[in-house]
């Protein structure tokens, strides 16, 4: 097969690693299952090099998972054995529990299951009969997760099948106990690490109150990572599952866990959660961790005394006012965002941020811009201020804060906004749906376009 044929083409664009140009071919005349140089379909060449776009691609495209190679593997089988959740996920393919007879689908659990109740580094040491230490390096499996990669006699292998083994069950629906589960992702300690992340999604899909129960019942462990896994659970939960069912129990579940934990990273989340929910509480709890020795703690308070029985309460105000002094900035920043809506806390809010536009750290910086930005109902003094403080970073360093800084000068319509926009210089990629960039482009249209108005 000549490379300049379609199958010829679409190797090169495999071995290239090209998902977009092998899409591009087998819309055309390409042939999914073309073989590579050793015989096998071109998905095989795509799983060995833990390519998971590309394999998407063939996927998609028609390649069969399930074809039956000479070594009486398939590709999904392939990709099960190399332990990358990415790259299995993307042979898969539609409907696995309705396509793949029922003994298949046993082989491909078992091997799954194998792989990970033995380790890498082992099986790699049983396959190889190497002796010695096994190389592990920490790889990137998407964009999100990472796995370790394991090499040992001439063989390399993701460690990444207790996530490969939780997606397996799931697309065959299998409903492993919760308790297995959870012990599986909090083995890894790491809520980026594919088992961890695929255990919580997984979960997440399981809708039933027993499911919910089972997890939620972690929160006791005496051993803090289960109960960061209980915070990871009910966070993803909050952002995929928009039904109102459980809405009162987590509210219960949360005011009850914020009062009972001890863990200062831990409480931290609980409490950014709790303040998710309107409770009549709220505020009393956030006056009880106002005065808390974990930063991270306090950051969160603010959020808890910003309810929408405005204006604050006497007590909510002092702690307020108290907590824009915090040593650390951004407790400060956090109790100036809370503060908004206060027209008693606003020039307490102004100076405090006014301050912090001159912080060491450039975030800081930037999220001070980015209060100061925002068009509240100020004095105007404290309005002259604000747009002074913004026309005076228009020389950091940092461009991120010079844009910032711009877009608040420019929804004022200020007349240091040209001079700012030239300030903040040429943005480059990743700045095509930012709203500071949209809003400069909006001024200069303005001022290009005055009839229009």
């Amino acid at each position: 097969m000549g490379e300049s044929s379609p199958g010829g083409r679409l190797r090169a664009a495999v071995r290239a690693g090209d998902a977009e140009a092998v899409r591009d071919l087998l819309e055309g005349d390409a042939d999914p299952d073309t073989p590579d140089a050793d015989g096998l379909p071109l998905l095989c060449a795509a799983v060995a090099a833990y390519d998971g776009p590309v394999a998407r691609a063939l996927v998609e495209g028609g390649a069969a998972p399930d074809r039956e190679l000479p070594d009486g593997t398939t590709p999904l089988w392939r990709a099960v054995d190399g332990g990358s959740l990415e790259v299995f996920s993307a042979v898969l393919g539609d409907e696995p529990r309705l396509r793949l007879p029922e003994a298949a689908r046993e082989r491909l659990l078992a091997l799954a299951r194998s792989w990970y109740e033995t380790g890498a580094a082992e099986e790699l040491r049983r396959r190889t009969g190497a002796s010695g230490p096994a190389v592990t390096v920490r790889v990137q499996d998407d964009e999100y997760r990472w796995v370790d990669q394991v090499s040992l006699g001439g063989l390399a292998v993701r460690s990444g099948h207790g996530a490969v083994l939780t997606s397996l069950e799931w697309a065959f629906r299998i409903l492993t106990p919760v308790d297995e589960l959870v012990a599986r992702a909090v083995r890894q300690a790491d809520e980026d690490h594919v088992d961890w992340s695929e255990v919580c999604w997984t979960l997440t899909r399981r809708r039933s109150f027993e499911t919910w129960s089972a997890v939620v019942a972690h929160r006791h462990a005496p051993d803090r990572v289960p109960r960061r896994f209980v915070v990871d659970y009910l966070r993803t939960r909050g952002l995929v599952d928009s039904s109102r069912s459980y809405e009162q129990r987590e509210s219960e579940l949360l005011a009850a866990w914020v009062r009972e934990e001890t863990d200062g990273e831990i409480l931290a989340q609980v409490l950014e959660m709790f303040a998710w929910h309107d409770r009549p509480d709220e505020e009393a709890v956030g006056l009880r961790y106002a005065a808390h020795p974990d930063a991270r703690v306090r950051r969160e308070v603010p959020y808890t005394l910003c309810a929408d029985h405005l204006p604050h309460t006497p007590a909510a105000r002092a702690a307020l006012r108290t907590l824009m002094g915090d040593p650390d900035p951004e407790v400060r920043l956090a109790a100036c965002a809370a503060s908004t809506r206060d027209a008693n806390l606003l020039p307490d809010s102004t100076r405090t941020l006014l301050a912090l536009t001159g912080a060491p750290e450039a975030g800081v910086r930037v999220a001070a811009a980015a209060e100061l930005s925002r068009p509240l109902d100020r004095t105007p003094a404290d309005a002259d201020a604000d747009a002074d403080g913004l026309a005076a970073l228009l020389g950091d360093d940092s461009q991120l804060v010079r844009l910032e800084a711009a877009h608040g000068l420019a929804l004022r319509d200020d007349p240091r906004t040209a001079e700012a926009i030239e300030r903040v210089g040429p943005l480059g990629d990743g700045f095509e749906h930012d709203h500071r960039a949209d809003g400069l482009w909006r001024w200069k249209w303005r001022q290009a376009h005055p009839a229009d108005e």
